[in-house]
Parts: structure tokens; C-alpha cells; sequence
């Protein structure tokens, strides 16, 4: 057991499930989006190269915050993203503490960068019908979870670190001792 009390063979599982996982923000922020455009740039893109750049600006941060996200629920949560292989502690740290949905926030970016990379705005429109989902899949199920495992842990994270709209400062949680 390491210090904090977890086995090596729990961080490989955490691991493993995490990578393996990868598969459903692939299938959002990429499938999805080839589906409905093959990648075509449409021509002229509105908005032209200032559009263009913002959306790989918006691309390539979307996917360092899934992939620093992912390694966070492994490293820091010894779990996964997956509903189905939760964390055993609840994760507050990095892109955490400054909005508790970052993966969510990151996919919407990802395929709205496409959306302005591509000239593509039905992109935009699968970005916020998108949101419907997740919002309830959040309000009704993971908040719920979450609150029934972590208690109080839970419930001043909440109260500090906003869901959608990240803090401009990180959050970090009151320390015993």
C-alpha cells in the first residue's frame, strides 16, 4: 500500500479504466462531429483566419484539460470518469478547483472549435443540444452520487466551485489540522 492507502494494483485499475473510458469523449468531440461534417472546411469559413485559429485554440485546450482531467480521476481519485467505476476519493484538485465539470466544458470547446476551424456551424448547434443531456445527466444523477458518497466533502466543494463557469482563482479545500 502507498501512503494514502491505495494498492499499485488500484492505480493500475484506475489507470486502465481511465484510458479505456477515452472512448466516450473521443466519440463526442470527435465521431460526432465527423458524422455530421467529414471534416470539410467550408469555404470561405466565416470569420476566415481569426475564426479558424480560435477554433484550434479551442480544440487543442479542450484536449489537454480531458487528457490532465482523466490522469486527475486516476492519479488523485484512484478511479475513473465512468459512472460505471467511480473514484475513491472525490477530485478537487487542478482543473477541479476551478470549475467541477471540466471535461464537460472541455468536449463543448472542442466541438465548438471544430465548428469555427471548419466553417461548420452545425457544429455550434451540436455543442449546445449537447448541453441538454449533460446537464441533466449532472443535476439528476452524478450531483446526487456524489453528494450520497462524499457527504460534507462534497457539499463545500459545491458550495465553492461553480459547475459550467470556472472561478478565476482555484479553490482548495479547507485542511484539517
Amino acid at each position: 500500500m502507498t501512503p494514502s492507502g491505495e494498492t499499485a494494483a488500484e492505480k493500475r485499475r484506475a489507470a486502465l479504466g481511465t484510458a479505456l473510458f477515452a472512448a466516450a469523449p473521443a466519440t463526442a468531440a470527435g465521431l460526432l462531429p465527423w458524422l455530421l461534417t467529414h471534416w470539410k472546411v467550408q469555404r470561405p469559413v466565416p470569420g476566415g483566419l481569426p475564426a479558424q485559429g480560435a477554433g484550434v485554440l479551442l480544440i487543442g485546450a479542450g484536449a489537454v484539460v480531458i487528457a490532465s482531467s482523466f490522469v486527475r480521476f486516476a492519479v488523485e481519485g484512484i478511479g475513473t470518469p465512468a459512472p460505471f467505476a467511480e473514484t475513491k476519493h472525490l477530485v478537487v484538485g487542478g482543473l477541479y478547483g476551478f470549475v467541477r465539470n471540466p471535461i464537460y466544458v472541455a468536449l463543448a470547446a472542442a466541438v465548438t472549435g471544430q465548428g469555427l476551424l471548419l466553417g461548420q456551424p452545425k457544429l455550434f448547434g451540436l455543442a449546445a443540444l449537447g448541453a441538454i443531456p449533460v446537464e441533466a445527466f449532472v443535476r439528476l444523477h452524478e450531483e446526487p452520487g456524489l453528494a450520497r458518497k462524499f457527504g460534507s466533502e462534497y457539499e463545500a466543494y459545491r458550495e465553492n466551485v461553480p459547475r459550467w463557469l470556472p472561478r478565476l482563482t482555484p479553490w482548495r479545500p479547507a485542511t484539517a489540522g
